[in-house]
Order: structure tokens, then sequence, then C-alpha cells
């Protein structure tokens, strides 16, 4: 069976999913995105994702054509009608076709893109043996350039970390802000542990505030974890105890080395592993939600 790809309210076979070449989501990167991942048949953190999507076209001054109940029924639709069990999804919305040239005036007729499909970031054996990353000499978007909490859809700039990355054979690049402090990687968030603490840059370090990040933010604190955002820098990582990763795609991921240098033992450590653990548990139970209402 084909995949449906559900565009501007209508469910068509994937090979049948177009956009005009004068989109300027096509043309210049212009439009905002979300992944989101499906578990058990169930779309994760659903509404967190809705409102960071309507919260990045804001900031952009696109206007998404439908509200967000609609939008997330879509999600919940295109889910259903390819059978997805576990999976992700990817909510885009576009500009709108107009002409060549950069005024958003001459745009018209948004484009609701939504994609649902498998997705395998890292193989599974890594997640027991860990990631090895590299410090990338590109540096994330300077913040007053272009905000990194706009998910967007120009992805540029990882993209070149990216490629840093795995030029270097590892399975991740971590990126630097223009102050030389850590931000975050190509397409993660970052985690340090040191003496049972658990340190993370903060928001105006230049990172895409993750709904993963602060879903396992909340994880850890509810198991009486220490969790503070605060500056980093390599230092921090080169010496930490343990350190970790966090996206939708990735979830919870080891890292093991940076630059070369053995982070703790080299191995995943127990507050790395446990919170893993704590996070598929979520996910198999849907969120806090179904939780809370059992």
């Amino acid at each position: 069976m084909s995949i449906q790809v559900h565009i501007n309210g209508s469910l068509v076979p994937k090979e049948q999913a177009m956009v005009s070449v004068y989109d300027h989501g096509l043309l210049y990167g212009d439009g905002v995105f979300e992944g989101i991942r499906v578990y058990g048949g169930k779309v994760f953190l659903l509404e967190e994702h809705i409102d960071r999507l309507y919260e990045s076209a804001r900031a952009i001054r696109l206007e998404i054509p439908v509200d967000a109940p609609k939008l997330a029924a879509q999600v919940k639709e295109v889910v259903e009608a390819n059978g997805l069990d576990d999976g992700y999804v990817r909510l885009v919305i576009t500009r709108g076709a107009g002409y060549l040239g950069l005024d958003i005036r001459k745009t018209s007729h948004p484009q609701v893109i939504i994609i649902a499909d498998t997705i395998t970031l890292y193989p599974a054996e890594t997640y027991e043996t860990g990631l090895l990353v590299v410090t990338a000499s590109t540096i994330r978007n300077h913040p007053g350039a272009l905000s990194p909490r706009i998910k967007s859809l120009n992805y540029l700039n990882n993209i070149l970390a990216k490629i840093e990355g795995t030029d270097a054979g590892a399975g991740e690049a971590l990126m630097l802000n223009a102050r030389g402090e850590v931000a975050e990687c190509t397409g993660d968030n970052i985690f340090v542990v040191r003496n049972g603490i658990i340190r993370t840059p903060p928001t105006d370090a230049g990172i895409l505030e993750g709904v993963t990040r602060n879903a396992v933010i909340r994880l850890a604190r509810e198991a009486g974890i220490t969790v503070e955002e605060t500056p980093l820098v390599r230092h921090d990582i080169y010496i930490a105890d343990e350190c970790f990763l966090t996206g939708t795609a990735a979830e919870v991921i080891p890292m093991v080395s940076l630059d070369g240098r053995l982070i703790g033992d080299g191995t995943p450590g127990p507050i790395t592993r446990d919170l893993l653990a704590s996070f598929r548990e979520l996910t198999r139970r849907g969120g806090w939600e179904d939780a809370e209402s059992t």
C-alpha cells in the first residue's frame, strides 16, 4: 500500500503529493515544521508539538490556515490511514506559492503537509554502546540573526555541521554558539551529568527548546535529580561523568566520546540508562495525561 500524505485537507498517495515549484518553502526555506513520534499507534506529546509549531509560525508571520484542534485531528487521521504503529510524523507548513523574490505579500495559500512514515536515526546497538561525537567548526546560527527557537525549513546550518560529523566518522556533531559555548548537536539537545547533577544549555545559548528535552527534564526532576539550565563549554563535557542527547527521533541516546576523548569510563552511565528507560516507559503510557487519568 502506498504511503498516504495529508496535503491541504486531503489524503493522497505520496506520489501525488506535490507543491508548486514557486512555493517559497522550496525557493527560500520559508516555512516551519515539527517532527513528532508515534508509539503504539498514539501520537506522542502532540499538543506540545502543535503549540510549538504555531509559535514558530507566529514568529515568522506565517498564518497557518487551519486551527490547532483541526490540525491535531488531521495528524491523527494520517497516522491511522497509514496503519502506523511506531513511526514518525513530519508536519510542514510552507509560505505558499508566489513569485521570485522575498516579498511575502506576493505569496498565497500556505501549504499544510503531513507525512507519517517510519524512521531510524541511529542503530539500536548505539543505545547500548553510545555515540561518538566531534565538534563542528560550523557554529550555531547567531540568535540575533535567526532565533533558534523557530523550527524553520532552513536547516542548512545544521546540515553543514552534520556533514562535518559524517566526514569524521562520528555519529553526531556538536555545535558551539558565537560565544564559544555549547549549544546543541545537529538534531539533538545535549545534557551532561557531573556528581549526580544534570546540566544542559539554556535557551539563550542558541538552542531549539526541544519537546523531548523538556520531557526528559521533567522525568529527571520527578526522579529527584537536580537539573540545571546553565551555560556549558566543551571542558564541561570532557570532565563529565555521563553525557546524553535528546530529540524526537533520537529519544534519549548516550554520548560516550567527544573529539576522541572518552566521557566518564566511555560507556553509557546509570543516570542516562535510567532516563532512557523512564522515557520509553512514558512513551508506552502515551505521555503524562494517560498516566494521570488512570
